[in-house]
């Protein structure tokens, strides 16, 4: 006897309106801030400034990315595509992070040759600008900051800000030390301060984007753990094929095949299962395939399982054997 459930509870609380606009009133604040930016480092012959103009450019591009794929990612399954254009958003996350990465290897280089070589820096015109970046950058991370930030594109629009901000606290400090000491050295060291911080979001962006692509599960939830509490439902005699991934960033599923006792109601112990995922482990989206158990041999009824296959302590016989490894 088969069965199978789908259960759907996707809301995140923002609209995806309310995220268009958020998005692109920082967009708007980013780009005009940036070509005043090119002026002022170029005059100033500032690498940090620089640098800060190209993040900014980059969070410009990011914020579009995060734009255009919200647009996309709100169209309904078509065709092939039965789960929509969702995943475009993590697309966008992962060209994000991939940014992140190549831009601070760059000014790593160049940071590191001017920290042979420093050439003059107008430390006046470097914190001015500096200073009023901090300001730009405060309220365009408030507007993101107000977006649905559990989607990973909206995050990955929101990291490449939040580093701007931060680059330009290092930018303004850089150019009070040049004021006041005449140390040309400490703009090359802000931009080595920028690039770390740019690194570490890059490396979360690419790796948490990427754990989506591989379909692995959520971090926060363990398959085996998973298989091992679905065994302990009443009823429920073996687990397998169980596989547990994210469609896009915050949307968790599940599938699986129960094999319950004799006898017992397979859309009853169905049920159970469903609230118990949907419950503990907020898994709404759920395919699982119910069937009786055939007699005492287990291992006839479905040979080639993939991954573990769990049991319950009853189904075990003489105790405790909750995963037995399978491929």
């Amino acid at each position: 006897m088969t069965a199978e459930a789908h259960g759907h509870g996707h809301g995140h609380g923002v609209s995806t309106e309310a995220d268009r606009k958020f998005l692109s009133g920082a967009l708007a604040l980013i780009v005009g801030f940036m070509v005043a930016e090119v002026v002022v480092g170029l005059a100033a012959g500032s690498l940090a400034l620089i640098t800060d103009a190209a993040h900014m450019l980059t969070d410009a591009i990011a914020i579009v990315l995060a734009l255009i794929a919200i647009r996309l990612a709100a169209r309904p399954p078509a065709g092939g595509f039965t789960y929509g254009f969702k995943r475009v958003e993590i697309l966008s996350a992962q060209a994000n992070g991939i940014t992140l990465l190549l831009l601070a290897a760059y000014f790593v280089y160049e940071a590191i040759n001017r920290m042979i070589d420093p050439p003059e820096v107008k430390g006046a015109l470097v914190l001015i600008t500096g200073v009023a970046g901090i300001a730009v950058n405060l309220l365009a991370t408030y507007l993101i900051s107000k977006a649905n930030r559990s989607s990973l594109n909206v995050e990955g629009a929101f990291q490449h800000i939040l580093n701007d901000l931060f680059a330009f606290i290092a930018t303004a400090i850089a150019g009070l030390v040049v004021l006041l000491t005449g140390f040309a050295r400490a703009d090359a060291i802000a931009a080595l301060v920028v690039a770390a911080l740019m690194l570490k979001a890059g490396v979360s962006l690419v790796r948490d984007s990427g754990r989506i692509f591989l379909e692995a599960a959520p971090a926060r939830i363990d398959p085996q753990a998973l298989g091992t509490e679905l065994c302990a439902v009443d009823g429920v005699v073996e687990v397998h094929d169980l596989h547990v991934w994210e469609i896009t960033s915050g949307e968790p599923a599940a599938s699986a095949h129960i094999l319950v006792a004799q006898g017992l109601d397979c859309h009853q112990i169905r049920v159970k299962v469903e609230e118990l995922l949907a419950e503990r482990h907020q898994l709404t989206h759920s395919t699982l395939q119910v069937d009786h158990a055939s007699g005492n041999d287990l291992d006839a009824h479905c040979s080639d399982a993939h991954g573990t296959v769990h049991r319950s302590i009853t189904a075990a016989g003489t105790g405790p054997d909750p995963a037995i490894p399978n491929h």
